[in-house]
């Protein structure tokens, strides 16, 4: 199940592993440089300024801020699901689910960027698909349909379909997505997380009214990506 937002923490549960890690090899690596009196110098402070800002980027990157759309007028409304920059804003052929013209936007997240994925729009999530496949870099237009992706699609209470692609990126290595065909969706909840670069693809229908542009920094869960007609 998604994880509401009452129930964040300041650090992502997928990066509870990778923390782990880092700050076991933080104190492995620094505490013999300084209680050893032999091997300590002007290194042991190199290391330890080196070793400091890996913790430092990998708490950030692994940050799970507290969000929530400021305003209570979500019928039609969708929002950005992910942190980042709008690169891309094109009518295409979609294949993988409605096999016809949608319009997509699409937003890649940099490792700067918070890497939780927010849902877009309150609904029922009728399809989740995850799908196998290589690594280009996320900004790439062949990456939303060679890349390994998971593929989301909630309806809209008055049936309106929206579509959405997690995409890993040359440095991600693993997408996760939290929800189940059957799920609630909400905004201002989790809907799953991408680490390191990445991406993800919002399909809309063609019709609606786009509310960003290209080059354009976002945020998820507070930014308006759209309007459904």
């Amino acid at each position: 199940m998604a994880q509401n937002n009452g129930k964040h923490t300041a650090i992502n549960p997928e990066g509870k592993t990778t923390l782990t890690i880092v700050v076991i090899l933080f104190f492995v690596i620094n505490l013999p440089l300084f209680l050893i009196p032999s091997i300590c110098g002007w290194w042991s402070y190199a290391a330890l300024a080196v070793t400091l800002l890996f913790v430092c980027f990998f708490l950030n990157f692994f940050r799970n801020p507290v969000r929530h759309f400021p305003s209570d007028d979500r019928e039609k409304v969708v929002v950005c699901p992910a942190d980042g920059t709008i690169v891309t804003i094109e009518e295409v052929d979609e294949t993988d689910y409605f096999n016809d013209r949608r319009l997509m936007v699409s937003i890649f997240m940099s490792v700067w960027s918070v890497h939780a994925n927010w849902f877009p729009v309150n609904g029922t999530v009728t399809k989740v698909e995850h799908q196998d496949g290589t690594f280009h870099a996320a900004f790439k237009p062949k990456a939303s349909t060679e890349n390994e992706r998971s593929l989301v699609v909630i309806k809209t209470p008055d049936g309106k379909e929206i579509m959405l692609r997690q995409i890993a990126g040359a440095m991600a290595r693993r997408v996760v997505t939290y929800c189940k065909p059957g799920n609630e969706a909400q905004i201002d909840t989790h809907m799953g997380f991408i680490k390191f670069g990445s991406r993800v693809d919002v399909y809309l229908p063609v019709d609606s009214l786009v509310c960003v542009k290209v080059n354009q920094k976002v945020t998820a869960d507070i930014s308006i990506l759209a309007k459904l007609s």
